[in-house]
């Protein structure tokens, strides 16, 4: 299976979600006209994709549809797909590792699959020649240190980590010597789990970056948060709360494939002006892609 058909089979749910409930409007509408649109941004709000961004949706698609005089329903999906490309577009959803070493933070609240992430971002790395070394500081949990150790193993790759409920920072400043002494091409960081208290995460992610900055002052950075999308629109709430605790450069979004609420995707781009950089669209460690927002658009409304 190419990368595309995997995208395509692990979006099914949000696909059918998304084509029923468009397609459903196109079969009862003949005429492209206010009642047309209406019914469309109701049947995008169905599929998850939030009320502000259904209404931004269409209120793009109103001005190309005009722009292009376009009367007939199946051109006015073909540019309901343009749409959303552009929508994804707007964000910077390449992952920037111009040095050696570069730094990723990984951080998120347990059970949306955080560490399992993390194993599958290391292997895609391993996966293109670089040497990956995993630093364990989620402290917070013994079995996320466990877990990560597992992970570490499967991808081949080396793992710093410290007793449970250790300092997070040290484990990094540990991770950081190991990484300049071994010549290590990319350190992975998990980072705390919990959203309990903003002030401590906060707290807790500055102590760490201001590690990374002094042991690795040239390294570039990319702070991930991991997100479920099953959760639908709580996932949009989390990058908020994230966002206001840290400086998050992009979203890895996870368990795509369990869902029919893919659409969240687009909201969280939009709202949040966060780019998704990595998608999770099956159990494989391999199916964990970096996000293509074309491919995305297409393989929501393809419908061989």
């Amino acid at each position: 299976m190419g990368l595309f058909e995997k995208l395509k089979a692990g979006l099914k749910k949000t696909s059918d979600a998304i084509s029923n409930q468009v397609n459903s409007v196109f079969s009862v509408f003949v005429k492209v006209d206010d009642e047309l649109f209406e019914s469309l941004e109701e049947a995008l709000i169905m599929a998850d994709i939030g009320v502000e961004t259904a209404e931004d949706i269409i209120e793009r698609l109103r001005e190309r549809v005009k722009l292009k005089h376009i009367t007939d329903g199946n051109e006015v999906k073909v540019e309901l797909q343009a749409v959303i490309s552009d929508i994804l577009r707007e964000q910077d959803c390449e992952m920037h590792l111009d040095t050696v070493p570069s730094v990723i933070l990984v951080i998120g609240v347990n059970g949306v699959g955080k560490t399992t992430s993390i194993g599958k971002i290391a292997s895609y790395y391993k996966s293109q020649g670089k040497s990956v070394l995993l630093a364990a500081a989620d402290t917070f949990r013994a079995a996320a240190i466990d877990q990560l150790d597992i992970w570490a193993q499967r991808a081949g790759c080396d793992i710093i980590k410290h007793q449970e409920n250790s300092d997070p920072a040290a484990v990094v400043f540990d991770a950081c010597a190991a990484t300049k002494a071994r010549g290590v091409d990319v350190l992975i960081c998990d980072t705390a789990g919990r959203l309990h208290n903003k002030k401590n995460l906060m707290a807790e992610l500055e102590k760490i970056s201001r590690v990374i900055n002094r042991e690795l002052p040239d390294s570039s950075r990319e702070t991930l948060l991991v997100l479920d999308a099953t959760t639908g629109q709580n996932a949009v709430s989390q990058a908020k709360l994230f966002s206001e605790a840290a400086d998050i450069t992009g979203i890895v979004l996870t368990k795509l494939d369990g869902t029919a609420k893919g659409g969240i995707v687009i909201a969280i781009s939009r709202e949040q002006s966060m780019p998704v950089k990595f998608i999770g669209v099956g159990e494989g460690v391999d199916d964990l892609q970096l996000f293509n927002p074309d491919d995305f658009a297409k393989a929501l409304f393809d419908e061989e």
